[in-house]
């Protein structure tokens, strides 16, 4: 297909050309132009080619297009990705009636729809990038974030670079679904294997910028979207790795021919959670761990067709490492208390997905690594009351094994997927899969994946074919494919290629490989700590998970009205309940704590927000390089004073802290919330020294409570009795420039509370301010308070709210006392330290506490609030019937009206109203505490499904070594194999039903 450029209104044309039309495809065109006014929307339409007259435009590029990837809003401008150059890998089942082909992707350019600034830049870019140039790029240049752009660059080109990497792959037919696993594809119905729009979103990159695409797609009759198809203008691509391996293994003694096998290996890396080696660790509040990969191996005879998969994923916990990284890896665990239902999201997921799950840990008891191997443990020792023998862990000592035993009877009962080639029957199914784990789920990982995949292929070649298992070309490959994969893999977390695959190819150790592997290891260090941040932005550019990023919209009246209405009639599939918060704020004047908190803290609230100032001295050194210990040993206080308090009913735990400098922000919650608050996320905006400096600025921590968002900020604005304009400059710059991901700002948010030392002071003499103080006359005081003076002219906090201030200045005390400032600087007192508020809030507190170990004297306010919870089956319902009614509107009704009359369905079953602190939708009369009769159950046996089963006193990993450079050191001196540990008897609890992904959704 060719790329086309009209003029008058500009136009991009995408048009099948004489190859297409030659395998019978349609001659169509697809036509892209952007909308007016709006330049997030663009008007798509899908023609025959002779309706689209070409005569006055211009061909944008000499290649043949490969498709289109989809459409991205950067900086206000629009641009199309299209695939100008890809290579075919081969196809990975040969024996199946249609081809099953994957391309590489070695060139992506990106043309813009609103604009002609950029054409002469696409041309420039228009060059090609073969697979090796594209992986030196990735290694050798720098993202915008490390060094400033150069004037005029391209804004697409950092994306440019990561899609012309050559770790991106597609189907080259659009039959075949190359996001998911064999098995997956065979249970779905032939109609539904057919359809583009059914695929694995876990595994499918581009679906941020094709989503509108796929939209427009969905709204096609079904002869256009079958012409739509087959013309393959929409490409899903993956990123990974795909190798295939054809061969001649030796013919049956029956048959002189010999046998054509197909051996392929399928990597593919989730997206959800993707990012750099530091810059994205552990997992989020939705499940997703950094570094997901699922990888199936696929064998494939004019008999059968053999796969067997297996997934890769970062420790399912909150971690992280921050700072200069080298070859001591400084972990610190975020959340150590709020960790556990993300982490049970987690296997949730995958015991959906796959069945049985086994974690192998290949973690050592080394230095940091055995903080997360002890946490792992206790989390998955947790989440076994769930899902039983269905969830196990081996703590595998990878070095210590390796060392004294080998690896050629490790085993796998989980089986594999088999099918009869000729007519797809399955004959045999995989029932669980192993999760393998190291530190950056790389090279550790990669070689024990390499062994069960070995494992699983000679159980399957045991049963047909015996003689197979000697073939010397099948292992070469076999060692070839995962040697390959883990360099792909490598690269594209840590920048370079995996360690020791010089042994996974060869199963030697030499001199040249450990040289390699050095090298490597400087490398990583570099890369990761100097270039990797400006990738992750490209990378959360083309996710879309940068602030202000707007996913480009197609052009659809009826779906628009459908959104507004369902907007409108949000309380008719929506429940609400009560919550109450605690805020309070604390300049610490970098003080330690002194006393007891407990005057301060109220534990009565769900959940407590509290922001410090000062909590470091505000020194050059800590500005260079924040020190976080003074923030933990405040949150451990906090944590003990909540504990130690009297008539306790429930547990807090530690939700999300944050940290600039000396402005910190901790956030706690009742441990049982934790399993309803979702998307935390914290962000800091620094104002000093006119944003370069960390001294003043803000802490942002926002977070979901069911289906209301919240956002708590902690701020140090400037200083000095008369710079009221600096502290109004430094609100807006927080306003403006604190984001969050996803294009969530500030006021994106339905509740908002500010809690501060805001510095603003009250516009009266010294005397007078501390006379008025003394006979406790706040309204005098309050006249002359600049924040409200600003406030009253709209100059900063429009829209917020304040309690009435009825105590006394906290600013500025003699340490230790309740006498004012009497130093040489004989500080005027002040209410600096102030509390915020917008959205739907009922004020129940709001005063100061008589802590003295600071200059300032504590905050605190209390608040209720209500927060919804969305019946998401109700909106779905009431979506499709809004959609329904549009449609059916007759010529002149008034759709507004029509829509917001339109009741639900009276065959729609209402759901229980949401448990509350003091009613659970499960105690019914009928059934107190929710306790029912349970019939006699029987349990059928089953034989253990996990090899790796240990003794439940099993000691944990002492490997050893778990580093880098010391990987396989010892592989040489192997001798004698692994012997598994005893497996135990356990019968697992069934898998549950797998299911179908697509990504066609209502409205």
């Amino acid at each position: 297909m060719h790329l086309y450029l009209g003029s008058n209104p500009r136009t991009i044309y995408l048009v099948t050309g004489s190859h297409e039309e030659n395998l019978g495809r349609p001659q169509r065109a697809l036509v892209f132009r952007a909308a007016e006014g709006n330049p997030a929307q663009a008007v798509v339409e899908f023609l025959p080619k002779d309706e689209v007259n070409l005569a006055n435009a211009i061909r944008l590029t000499t290649r043949v297009v490969k498709g289109c990837l989809g459409l991205i809003c950067i900086d206000n401008e629009t641009f199309l990705a299209v695939i100008t150059s890809a290579t075919e890998v081969g196809n990975t089942r040969p024996s199946e009636s249609s081809p099953e082909a994957v391309a590489r992707i070695h060139e992506v350019l990106f043309y813009c729809l609103t604009s002609s600034t950029w054409d002469d830049f696409s041309a420039s870019q228009d060059t090609m990038l073969g697979p090796d140039t594209a992986d030196a790029i990735m290694i050798r240049e720098n993202y915008p974030h490390s060094t400033p752009p150069p004037l005029f660059e391209h804004p697409c080109l950092p994306l440019t670079k990561i899609l012309s990497s050559g770790s991106f792959y597609y189907a080259l037919e659009p039959h075949w679904d190359i996001s998911s696993r064999f098995s997956e594809r065979l249970s779905r119905d032939r109609s539904i294997s057919m359809d583009i729009g059914t695929f694995d979103e876990r595994f499918v990159w581009n679906e941020y910028i094709v989503r509108s695409l796929l939209d427009f797609r969905e709204k096609l009759d079904f002869h256009e979207r079958e012409e739509l198809d087959s013309c393959q203008f929409i490409i899903l691509a993956m990123q990974g790795y795909v190798g295939v391996f054809t061969m001649a293994l030796p013919a049956p003694p029956t048959d002189g021919s010999p046998t054509i096998a197909t051996l392929s290996l399928i990597s593919r890396l989730g997206w959800k959670r993707a990012g750099t080696r530091f810059n994205t660790r552990g997992v989020d509040d939705d499940g997703n761990t950094a570094n997901f990969v699922e990888s199936e191996t696929i064998f494939s005879t004019d008999q059968h067709s053999v796969s067997y998969v297996q997934v890769r994923g970062s420790v399912p916990l909150f971690w992280e490492q921050q700072g200069i990284q080298t070859f001591g890896q400084r972990i610190q665990i975020t959340r150590p208390h709020a960790s556990q239902p993300a982490f049970e999201r987690h296997f949730s997921h995958l015991t959906e997905d796959y069945g049985a799950v086994h974690a192998i840990n290949l973690l050592g008891t080394k230095e940091n690594e055995a903080i997360l191997t002890s946490a792992y443990a206790k989390h998955l020792h947790i989440a076994r009351s769930i899902w039983g023998d269905g969830l196990g862990i081996t703590h595998y000592d990878f070095h210590n094994s390796v060392r004294m035993g080998g690896h050629d009877n490790i085993s796998d009962r989980f089986g594999f997927t088999m099918c009869d080639s000729s007519s797809r029957e399955i004959i045999t199914e995989q029932k669980g899969v192993f999760r393998t784990n190291c530190l950056d789920c790389l090279d550790r990982t990669n070689f024990v994946q390499d062994i069960l995949s070995r494992n699983s292929l000679e159980q399957y070649l045991m049963l047909v074919r015996r003689e197979w298992v000697q073939s010397g070309a099948l292992w070469t490959h076999h060692r070839e494919l995962w040697a390959e994969n883990g360099d792909a893999l490598s690269r594209i977390y840590a920048g370079t290629g995996a360690l020791n695959t010089s042994f996974t190819r060869s199963g030697k150790r030499t001199l040249a490989g450990v040289l390699s592997d050095a090298t490597k290891s400087v490398s990583r260090a570099y890369i990761n700590n100097f270039q990797d941040k400006g990738k992750q932005i490209a990378i959360d550019m083309f996710l879309g998970n940068l602030s202000n990023q707007k996913q480009v919209k197609i052009f659809d009246p009826i779906h628009d009205s459908v959104r507004i209405a369902l907007e409108q009639r949000l309380t008719e599939y929506s429940t609400s309940k009560t919550c109450s918060i605690f805020v309070g704020t604390w300049n610490l004047n970098g003080r330690p704590p002194s006393e007891s908190l407990l005057p301060w803290l109220f534990p009565r609230d769900n959940i407590f927000v509290l922001g410090f100032q000062e909590i470091v001295p505000l020194t050059a050194q800590q500005i260079v390089q924040t020190d976080p210990e003074k923030r933990r040993m405040w949150e451990t206080r906090i944590l003990e004073a909540l504990d130690r308090r009297p008539h306790k009913a429930y547990d807090y735990v530690l939700l999300r802290s944050e940290q600039l400098v000396g402005t910190a922000l901790v956030v706690l919650v009742r441990s049982e919330l934790t399993a309803v608050i979702r998307n935390v996320e914290g962000t800091t905006r620094k104002t000093g020294l006119r944003g370069m400096s960390g001294n003043k600025g803000a802490v942002g921590v926002r977070l979901d409570y069911h289906d209301t968002s919240f956002c708590f900020l902690t701020a140090h604005l400037a200083a000095g009795h008369s710079n009221v304009e600096e502290r109004n400059a430094d609100f807006h710059t927080i306003v403006n420039g604190l984001h969050f991901l996803k294009g969530k700002t500030v006021e994106s948010h339905e509740n908002v509370i500010w809690l501060a030392d805001t510095n603003y002071r009250i516009e009266l003499d010294n005397e007078t301010v501390r006379s008025l103080a003394e006979a406790d006359d706040f309204d005098s005081l309050l006249a002359a308070d600049q924040l409200k003076q600003a406030m009253d002219s709209r100059a900063i906090f429009e829209g917020y709210e304040e309690g009435p201030l009825l105590f006394r200045p906290t600013y500025k005390y003699d340490v230790g006392t309740d006498n004012y400032d009497t130093s040489e600087k004989l500080r005027i007192p002040a209410w600096t330290d102030r509390i915020l508020f917008r959205g739907r809030f009922d004020l129940t507190a709001y005063s100061r506490a008589e802590l003295k170990g600071s200059d300032h004297r504590p905050v605190f306010a209390s608040f209720r609030t209500s927060v919804r919870i969305i019946d998401t089956a109700k909106r779905s319902a009431l979506s499709r019937l809004l959609l329904e009614s549009t449609l059916d509107a007759a010529p002149g009704e008034i759709l507004e009206e029509k829509l917001a009359s339109l009741p639900l369905p009276i065959n729609y079953v209402e759901l229980p109203p949401p448990s509350s602190d003091e009613q659970a939708w499960w105690d019914h009369p009928d059934h107190p505490k929710g306790v029912f009769p349970i019939s006699t159950l029987t349990l059928q046996r089953h034989s253990s499904t996990n090899p790796f089963d240990s003794p439940v006193d099993s000691p944990l990993s002492s490997s050893p070594s778990s580093s880098d450079e010391e990987l396989y050191s010892h592989a040489l001196a192997l001798q004698t194999p692994i012997t598994p540990m005893p497996a135990s008897r356990k019968p697992p609890p069934p898998p549950p039903p797998y299911r179908n992904r697509t990504t066609v959704e209502t409205p």
